[in-house]
């Protein structure tokens, strides 16, 4: 049995996001589709050193599984370290090979390992015999899809039960982002025998089924789709306001940080900011969940084109 078999063969997928797949955000998520989450990156460094930063990025609920919790680790001592601390209360454990930023060049992790296979081999090996959870990989792709097949082959070989495919290289980020490949997806489904998740171009369920068909994938995965839209694995357009109203109230539950309350607001009320400008000032003011729903309740009231315009519309 497959490591997706024995969650009941989840297919809509919410992504691992810095300042954006906490707890509040998964669980508006599955109230509307979602199936699996990933919690945000977490640096594998910091979670072990520093006590206040590893109570502060992750939030457990019994609703929210299966859930897997993502490092970005370049140390196999690090990585299982940090995955012994919260395999008691998780489903799997990801290995971060994805993230193309600026900040993981720097540190030494996320895509910047794709050409270390020694090194990768040695992580993954040794957490998938040390853990008592699965180990699973969030990866890009190469432009050449011969060496993105060997290299999703070696990791399988080394013992990740899952891989998550992001159908876009390292390079292909800020304005150079351009489409994922899921070609490349397609060809790392057909060259393994573990599940894979694709990554890339979701933004409407109609998204998903072809990228379902396209690729073969067992599941797929979104991220920025499902920031402007969390009810997108449902297939419905709902209104903006009703999505920050119900998000605050999972806020409420489970809090978290303002700074990040405020980026999936703003990020919810794209369309009716840039018509109504002078409410980001506001919101970015506020200094509560409170305060912000009391301004939005004022959006909803005076922005009366903006209160119909859907999600993805």
């Amino acid at each position: 049995m497959s490591l997706l078999d024995s969650w009941k063969s989840p297919k809509y997928v919410l992504a691992p996001m810095v300042d954006g797949s906490e707890l509040a955000w998964r669980m508006l998520g599955r109230k509307y589709g979602v199936q699996l989450t990933f919690t945000p990156m977490i640096n594998s460094t910091s979670f072990l050193v520093n006590k206040k930063y590893r109570h502060s990025c992750l939030q457990f609920a019994s609703e929210d599984r299966p859930i897997i919790v993502q490092f970005c680790a370049n140390s196999p001592d690090t990585f299982i370290k940090c995955a012994k601390l919260v395999q008691p209360f998780c489903d799997a454990v990801d290995l971060n090979l994805g993230c193309p930023q600026g900040i993981a060049k720097k540190g030494h992790y996320g895509a910047f390992l794709q050409d270390e296979w020694d090194c990768l081999k040695h992580i993954i090996s040794r957490a998938s015999s040390e853990l008592s959870v699965p180990v699973t990989c969030k990866i890009r792709i190469f432009s050449d899809v011969d060496r993105t097949v060997q290299y999703a082959k070696l990791l399988e070989a080394a013992g990740a039960s899952m891989l998550t495919v992001h159908g876009r290289t390292r390079e292909m980020k800020g304005q150079k982002t351009g489409l994922a490949d899921w070609n490349q997806i397609r060809a790392v489904k057909e060259a393994v025998k573990i599940p894979v998740i694709a990554n890339g171009n979701i933004q409407y369920l109609s998204d998903v089924h072809r990228c379902l068909d396209s690729t073969k994938a067992d599941a797929v995965m979104s991220a920025e789709g499902h920031l402007h839209n969390p009810a997108l694995f449902s297939g419905i357009q709902p209104c903006v306001y009703d999505m920050c109203f119900e998000y605050l109230n999972f806020v409420e539950k489970y809090p978290t940080s303002l700074p990040i309350i405020r980026g999936h607001i703003f990020k919810l009320c794209h369309y009716s900011l840039d018509e109504h400008p002078e409410y980001r000032s506001l919101l970015g003011s506020s200094q509560s969940a409170e305060g912000i729903k009391e301004i939005l309740q004022k959006m909803a009231n005076d922005c009366s084109v903006s209160r119909s315009i859907l999600l993805g519309s």
